[in-house]
Order: C-alpha cells, then sequence, then structure tokens
C-alpha cells in the first residue's frame, strides 16, 4: 500500500510537496520517472485539443497543462492528481472567451488568462473561509457511482479515436451515438484498429503478468516506432509536431467591462473545477489509504489555476482520463507531473518532432486500460448485499454524471442522500425496554426473550435526533403505547442517549406530549439525556416544565425512582442476581 499523504498539519504547511520531497525514497524514482514520460505523450494532444475545444490555439492547452502541474506538485496536497486542461470546462471557457474577443486570437488569449486568474482567486477565497467541508457530503456511494460514470465516459470518448476515426460529443450519449454511427459507416480504419488492440492487449499483459515492466511505456514505444517505420503518419492519426517556444510570466490585460461577465463565469468554472477535484481526490485517496484535507485541495486547485493565468493558459481543473494513466504507469508522488511538465519543455524547446508519430489510437489504448480500473463493480455488488438504498444512491450518482456530467450528476447523488438521511431519522427505530434474563440493564423486549417490563413503567428508546420530520411521529408512537399497555401506564421514561438534538418543533411537540399525558395520569421523564440536549430544553422552558427530579443519569436510577415514588413491586436485574 501506498505511503500516506502528507496531511495539512504537517510541516509541509501549505506547500505539502516540499514534504513528500524531504521524504522522497529512491525506490519511488523508477516508477514515478516512468510515468511521468507515459503521462507526457497524453499531455501533448489533450492539452492541444481541449484548447481547440475552448476555442484557443493550440499552444495555449500545453501552457494550461505545463505550470499548473508544476505549481500542484508544490501545493497540491494528493500525491497523484493530474491537473490541467479539462473536457468539462471547455464549452464554458469558449461561452466566456470567443464571443466577446470578436475574432481577435490575442483578446481571446488574454480573457482566457484572466478567467484563469479569476477562477484561481475564487478556489484559494473558498479555502480561506474553510468551504471545503462540503467534500464531507460525498458518502461512499456517491464517490463509486461518480468514478464509474467517469468511467464509462472517459471509455466512450476513447473508443472512436482506438478504432481510427473521431467523434465531436458533449457528453456520454452523443458520444455514444457518435460511436455506433462511425461503426455503421465503416470509419473504423484497420490500421488503427490492430496498433490500437495490440496496445491494450499489451497494458494489460504486462500489467498481470509483468507488473515490473511498463506496459504503458512499451505500448506508446512500440506504437510509435511501428508507425515510423510502416509509413502509417498518413494513414492513421497522429500527434504530430508540436509548436516550439514557451511565454514569460505576465498579467492578464483586462477591460473594465469585461470583469463582470468574466467574473461570473469563473464563479461557475471554479465550482465545476473544485466539484470534480474534490471528488477524484478523495476517491482516489481512499483507495490509495491516503487522506486528503479539502482545503488543501482547494488551494492547490487555485494556485494551478492563478499560474495557468499568469503564462497565457486558461482554468483547468483534475483530469480523469490523465489521472489513472499516471496511476496505472506506476506513479508514486508529485513526481510525476513534475517530470511529465519538464519533458513538455523539453519537447517544446528542444524536440517538436519527438512524438510526431505516436499514433492517437495508442494513447486512446493507454487512456482505456486506465478507465477501466475505475470501475468498482464489487463495490456495488456489495451495496446492493447490504443496503440498497445505498445502491440506488450509488445507480444515481452514475446516471447522472454519465447523462448530466459531473456537477449535475454529484449534486443529484448528494441531494438524494441528504434525503435519505432525513427519511431514516423521520422514521427511526424504537424500542420498548425490558429486563432481560442474565443480561445487564434494560433491553428491546422484542429481541431478547423473555424480557419483561416494569409494571406500571413504559421504558421507551427513540433512535434519532427529535426534529421536524419525526416529531408527530414519536408523539404518536408514544401515546399508541400508552393506550395499549397492560397494566396502565404510571410513568413513561424517555431512554433519550440517541437523541442527540431537539429542535423547535419537537420542543413544541414535548409540551404538548407533556400535558396530553399529565391529562391521562401519566409523568414524562428522561433518562440518559446528553447535557447539550438538556441545555436546549432549559431555553424551551420544558426543563422546568417537566422538573429537575425527572431527568435521570440512567435508565437503572429511573426505574428505582419509580418504584421509590409509586410503591411498585419490582426485583431490579441487580437484586435478582443477589
Amino acid at each position: 500500500m501506498p505511503e500516506p499523504a502528507p496531511h495539512a498539519s504537517d510541516d509541509g504547511g501549505w506547500a505539502p510537496g516540499l514534504r513528500v520531497l524531504r521524504h522522497y525514497r529512491k525506490e519511488w524514482l523508477a516508477s514515478d520517472l516512468a510515468a511521468g514520460l507515459v503521462l507526457s505523450a497524453l499531455l501533448v494532444p489533450a492539452g492541444m485539443g481541449y484548447a481547440e475545444a475552448a476555442g484557443l490555439p493550440p499552444v495555449t492547452g500545453l501552457y494550461a497543462t505545463i505550470v499548473p502541474l508544476l505549481a500542484y506538485a508544490v501545493f497540491g496536497p494528493s500525491r497523484v492528481l493530474v491537473l490541467g486542461p479539462d473536457s468539462a470546462l471547455a464549452a464554458m471557457i469558449a461561452a466566456a472567451v470567443v464571443t466577446r474577443s470578436g475574432g481577435n486570437e490575442a483578446r481571446a488569449v488574454g480573457l482566457a488568462a484572466a478567467l484563469a486568474v479569476m477562477t484561481g482567486l475564487l478556489c484559494l477565497g473558498a479555502a480561506v473561509a474553510k468551504l471545503g467541508f462540503v467534500t464531507d457530503l460525498l458518502s461512499k456511494p456517491v464517490r463509486v457511482g461518480y468514478m464509474n460514470g467517469i468511467a464509462a465516459t472517459v471509455l466512450v470518448s476513447q473508443l472512436p479515436k482506438l478504432l481510427g476515426f473521431s467523434v465531436t460529443a458533449p457528453d456520454f450519449v452523443h458520444g455514444a451515438a457518435g460511436l455506433l454511427r462511425g461503426v455503421a459507416a465503416g470509419e473504423a480504419k484497420m490500421p488503427a484498429v490492430v496498433i490500437g488492440l495490440t496496445s491494450v492487449a499489451l497494458i494489460l499483459a504486462c500489467s498481470k503478468w509483468l507488473p515490473k515492466v511498463p506496459g504503458v511505456l512499451v505500448a506508446v514505444v512500440a506504437a510509435t516506432a511501428a508507425t515510423a517505420t510502416l509509413g502509417l503518419g498518413e494513414r492513421i492519426a497522429v500527434v504530430g509536431r508540436v509548436p516550439r517556444g514557451f511565454p514569460r510570466p505576465a498579467l492578464p490585460a483586462l477591460g473594465l467591462d469585461d470583469v463582470e461577465p468574466l467574473a461570473v463565469a469563473a464563479l461557475g468554472i471554479a465550482l465545476v473545477s473544485f466539484a470534480d477535484t474534490s471528488v477524484l481526490s478523495r476517491t482516489l485517496a481512499v483507495q490509495r489509504g491516503e487522506r486528503v484535507d479539502a482545503n488543501r485541495e482547494l488551494v492547490g486547485l487555485g494556485i494551478a489555476n492563478l499560474a495557468a493565468g499568469l503564462f497565457q493558459g486558461f482554468p483547468i481543473s483534475s483530469s480523469s482520463s490523465r489521472t489513472p494513466v499516471a496511476i496505472a504507469a506506476g506513479s508514486r508522488t508529485q513526481l510525476t507531473g513534475l517530470v511529465g511538465a519538464l519533458t513538455i519543455v523539453l519537447l517544446l524547446t528542444l524536440g517538436p518532432d519527438l512524438v510526431r508519430d505516436l499514433p492517437v489510437t495508442a494513447l486512446a489504448a493507454v487512456v482505456i486500460t486506465a478507465a477501466l480500473r475505475l470501475f468498482d463493480l464489487e463495490a456495488l455488488r456489495a451495496f446492493r448485499r447490504v443496503r440498497r438504498a445505498d445502491f440506488v444512491l450509488s445507480l444515481v450518482a452514475f446516471v447522472g454524471v454519465v447523462l448530466f456530467g459531473v456537477l449535475v450528476g454529484v449534486a443529484v447523488a448528494v441531494a438524494l442522500s441528504l434525503l435519505d438521511v432525513v427519511r431514516r431519522a423521520w422514521r427511526p427505530h424504537d424500542a420498548v425496554l425490558g429486563r432481560a434474563p442474565g443480561v445487564k440493564g434494560y433491553h428491546d423486549v422484542t429481541r431478547y426473550a423473555g424480557a419483561k417490563q416494569v409494571p406500571g413503567l413504559l421504558l421507551f428508546r427513540w433512535d434519532a435526533p427529535l426534529f421536524f420530520a419525526n416529531a408527530e411521529t414519536m408523539r404518536k408512537r408514544v401515546l399508541d403505547l400508552v393506550a395499549s399497555t397492560e397494566p396502565p401506564v404510571q410513568w413513561i421514561v424517555l431512554a433519550a442517549e440517541p437523541i442527540t438534538d431537539i429542535d423547535t418543533t419537537a420542543a413544541e411537540m414535548l409540551h404538548d406530549l407533556d400535558a396530553e399525558l399529565t391529562k391521562r395520569g401519566v409523568e414524562l421523564a428522561f433518562a440518559e439525556l446528553k447535557d447539550p440536549v438538556q441545555d436546549r430544553l432549559r431555553a424551551y422552558g420544558l426543563h422546568a416544565r417537566i422538573g429537575q427530579p425527572n431527568f435521570f443519569p440512567t435508565v437503572g436510577v429511573a426505574v428505582r425512582a419509580f418504584r421509590e415514588r409509586t410503591g411498585a413491586a419490582w426485583v431490579d436485574w441487580e437484586e435478582a442476581k443477589e
């Protein structure tokens, strides 16, 4: 299992990558170097492609890849997360930039850079405000559904490339339709299919039988050599020559009339970026036995976007396709991202022709084999076996991501998670307690054979907080029990240890319940009520109404008080033992 990731409180402070560097192990070096080289082969076409999709010059995609990788390697908390241009942001960037640039390429680049700076500042502001807590709403079923949805989306987007043709689609449904149309129309190219499937087989074979061999790197090098040797560059898509040179850092020029519309766009981009990054980061951390601070993740994302904007880039996010590739290639630490970024710098300055013959189908094979590892069907089977609600939540997250994208899919699943919490608290478990032979204390009479109730005393446990959604349910339950219990109930004691909160609606219900019980000659008391909850009852005026003598530290003390005050004939479990 990988070494645990550094915590925000560790001596790495705001720069966790530096702490990893100080504790770096030499046995990690070969894996990180190989993973970085493999990653760089994918970063180049992906960066250039997403730049074009955003309506920007292709080279800006490389700038938006290099600098964020370097920044995140220092300030990002995840050891393996890869940041860069993302398909989910391309349309948002294009909508904010293309129409305002008026066809002026230089102005479009400046607007996109300013958008990245604003996005970075918003992420940093959210980190200062400690808004990373929103990731606590992402339960395991949501994370599993998200990753399965991402894996399916990635597969559909890469299969056309594997077969030698391209499909431009905004989502899974259109991508799947385009894939089927292309196959039906005979657009698949046999050389691409052979190279792509051979690369897939080679990667999977190395992973299973030769785990120490970097199968991804071997497949990429072999595919490039085969394409160059056989002269296939004219018949199948290849990466081609990359542009030369690298920009100097500069603040993007921005007019006052641009600020408001770009700020609105930056807010949406920051929200999508953080939702995507936080879910992916946390999911990978759990899988790798690591922990990641969500607020530190916001810092890393914010600084990476700022850096992208200062070097003529555009807003970036985590990559759900390149990150699995890095992991599959053996990435251990942030050094993988550094190697990938520096490799691209060398390509831009010294060797723009090195990846000219790298076939796109081989890159698709790399991404597809990585996406296959994202599927977690075993977790789905476990959810279905032990808790159907979690199974449904995971499927909803999956369908949401597939049909509507990451943000909407996760938002829907989180909303359903919260509704499920309310549903469970609305109809919680409750129990009537009695004394079971040979067992200390008082327990659920339906689960302990032979358990006997104290005559005239109803011990009732409510296993949830009391709030507006379940207050009336509890009132009806208590009154029904009082009406159906024989001999007639003189006291009802609420075993209240599971009640962690009581809101104003529930407090009003308790006031009315006490009044109704009094009319029936029944006294209301509490046992094991937590001090903070008692403080709330004092604030509501209920503590004074019910009276301090009717609040007991334990159920056993309440039973003794009932016997003393009513003279009930009952032998407690301690007395029975004696």
